[in-house]
């Protein structure tokens, strides 16, 4: 038995689950893990293994969790927590994740969007609680990881003359973003990390995960993480619509909308463009590598808009095309930079 193994067990110990039968039912790109308990009387929940000696906190989960529960939302209850040691008991909210659902059931695509929107809505008008700004500054920093990264995985080298001339024009372009409402952005906010739960009523029916890296953003960041999906493809039609279900019930000016929408959306993806080169490059998480293409997508649609025209032309020539000889050559590094 591991120190780790043995921590959890004695943390188990100080609980209801101790005797609980364990299932392991995911892990993320990060370096927690969740595990299904089973108690003898058939009850369910989740335990969340967050090692404090690799970088991990629970304390920002519980702060959103608690937080997100208070205004009406449904984030999973917390039963049991060691700070400490890095390991919660959580409410079990399901499987039914949206992206596994709509595998079976493609034709539920528009309802589940709307709900997801309608979480939005709801989060949007909450109070918020105090949180580190995701500014320009910030934003900036973390796409120009495309910069670092990628270009890094695919050339063989960086240029930091283009990373910072491609930073001058972007920081400008996000600065004018802040004089927006901010609202808590949960970052991840998309199909693989919301539950589908019919069964609950109004906003409750969206299940919530993964939102401890919340900041406070522009109310169309988490609209963008959610539509502009990594890992699946949203319809152009069921994008088109609930970026107009938003804009209406947010009663929000369409175009200066729409402009954001698109700035957040090449930040975004330029900033996961760049940590998915580096999950692969010093992580060793090579399947990363594989979403590349759906991502670069994003980041052609983004730049198309007229608002990033100052920057379009250099991403597109400071960045290699994601062909199959550049995505190659990014897994062949596979777990050989530790770092840049």
């Amino acid at each position: 038995m591991t120190d780790r193994q043995a921590a959890m067990s004695e943390f188990l110990g100080t609980t209801q689950w101790s005797n609980a039968q364990r299932v392991t039912v995911a892990g993320d790109a990060s370096n927690r893990r969740y595990d299904r308990l089973t108690h003898v009387d058939g009850a369910t929940a989740i335990l969340m293994d967050a090692p404090p000696e690799k970088g991990e906190d629970i304390r920002p989960f519980v702060k959103i969790a608690q937080h997100l529960d208070a205004i009406g939302l449904n984030a999973p209850r917390i039963y049991a927590q060691d700070e400490y040691q890095g390991f919660l008991i959580l409410e079990d909210l399901g499987d039914d994740l949206f992206a596994r659902v709509l595998e079976v059931s493609p034709h539920l695509e528009a309802p589940l969007y709307e709900a997801a929107v309608d979480v939005l809505t709801h989060l949007h008008k909450a109070p918020c609680p105090p949180l580190t700004p995701y500014n320009a500054e910030v934003m900036t920093q973390m796409a120009a990881l495309a910069y670092g990264w990628y270009v890094l995985g695919s050339t063989g080298q960086i240029h930091p003359a283009k990373t910072t001339a491609f930073s001058t024009k972007f920081s400008e372009l996000l600065t004018p973003l802040e004089s927006a409402p901010q609202v808590l952005i949960q970052r991840d906010y998309h199909a693989e990390n919301l539950l589908w739960m019919p069964k609950r009523d109004g906003v409750k029916k969206v299940g919530l995960l993964d939102f401890q890296d919340a900041m406070l953003g522009h109310p169309a960041y988490d609209l963008v993480s959610v539509l502009q999906d990594a890992r699946r493809d949203v319809s152009p039609e069921v994008q088109s619509q609930m970026k107009a279900r938003y804009i209406t019930k947010n009663n929000l000016e369409a175009d200066e909308f729409e402009t954001a929408y698109a700035l957040l959306g090449a930040q975004r993806n330029l900033r996961i463009l760049g940590v998915f080169a580096r999950l692969c490059m010093r992580d060793g998480k090579a399947h990363y590598v594989d979403l590349i293409p759906r991502v670069w997508s994003h980041i052609e649609t983004n730049l198309a808009h007229p608002a990033l025209s100052s920057i379009a032309e250099m991403v597109l020539n400071d960045l290699p095309f994601p062909d199959e000889t550049i995505l190659a050559k990014l897994k062949s590094k596979c777990a050989t930079v530790p770092h840049l």
